[in-house]
């Protein structure tokens, strides 16, 4: 199918300030579609806003009843819904031994609760023929690392969302994506790499490579056009997914040399989440104030 399908469709995209949620944006706007974009950066998403002459609108989309209300006043302004796109999303180094549980609650409630508010929200109005949900989960879901407890378990979860989505949906008409990614060339691959515990683990790099953010977008673009049940980048992805647990033993088997260093630097080192999220009020070091 041709991304000229994509002309005349009424999106909506959560974590739309920047990163892949920006970028998709544009490219969707480019490919005629009318877009409206939310999210946490409201400075950021007017700027998106304003080159894709389309509504936005700030929320937190860990609570629901702000997910209602941005659900309910965006697709009225665009007249109606065909595709929802949750792609608003959070990371932050934990240790399951010695992290702060804080990060694992947080994580659940935006990545994982905050795609099933969304979902929720955006069902009655993608219920039709035509109509299509996304939600961005991750590599993370299907292959785990040290350090990303909360983000892996986060998007296996989102990845069930979808997969149970799409079968009650399916009488509708309807379809339901998932994306899964390796490291993409944004802030959350950078951010969440930049700290002292992944260049330990890593050896400053990251676990797979970082890939540009042009091959998640050609990707997003081609799904959404076709309305695809799985939506990968880079390619390579693709293969890694059904022989999942294969995978995780070669990854447990070749180890990381130094994850005794890196583990209790992270039980030391505060950063900040990927995105700054309402009521965590940090200080100039990244700590928790107050």
């Amino acid at each position: 199918m041709s991304s000229n399908s994509l002309a005349g469709k009424r999106v909506l995209i959560t974590g739309g300030a920047r990163g892949i949620g920006a970028a998709l944006a544009k490219r969707l706007h480019d490919r005629g579609a009318t877009v409206a974009v939310a999210g946490l950066e409201p400075h950021l998403l007017a700027q998106v806003a304003a080159e894709l002459g389309g509504p936005w609108r700030q929320v937190d989309v860990s609570v629901r009843e702000q997910v209602d209300q941005m659900m309910h006043e965006l697709v009225t302004e665009l007249g109606g819904l065909d595709v929802v796109v949750a792609n608003a999303g959070i990371a932050k180094q934990l240790p399951i031994d010695g992290g702060d549980p804080q990060i694992m609650e947080k994580t659940l409630a935006v990545n994982t609760l905050g795609v099933y508010y969304t979902l929720r929200a955006a069902a009655p109005h993608i219920s039709h023929p035509g109509g299509y949900a996304l939600m961005t989960s991750s590599l993370a879901a299907a292959v785990q690392v040290p350090l990303l407890g909360a983000y892996s378990a986060s998007k296996a979860a989102v990845e069930t969302i979808g997969n149970t989505l799409r079968l009650e949906i399916r009488p509708t008409g309807a379809r339901v994506g998932v994306a899964y990614f390796a490291e993409i060339d944004t802030d959350m691959t950078s951010r969440g790499f930049g700290t002292q515990a992944a260049k330990a683990l890593t050896g400053g790099g990251t676990v797979s490579g970082v890939a540009p953010l042009s091959s998640a977008i050609n990707a997003l673009e081609r799904g959404i056009a076709r309305r695809s049940r799985r939506i990968v980048a880079p390619a390579w992805v693709a293969p890694l997914l059904p022989i999942r647990m294969i995978v995780q033993r070669a990854v447990e088997l070749r180890g990381f040399p130094d994850l005794p260093r890196a583990l209790q630097i992270a039980r030391d080192e505060h950063v900040r989440f990927t995105t700054d999220q309402p009521g965590a009020e940090l200080d100039d070091a990244g700590r928790r104030a107050g």
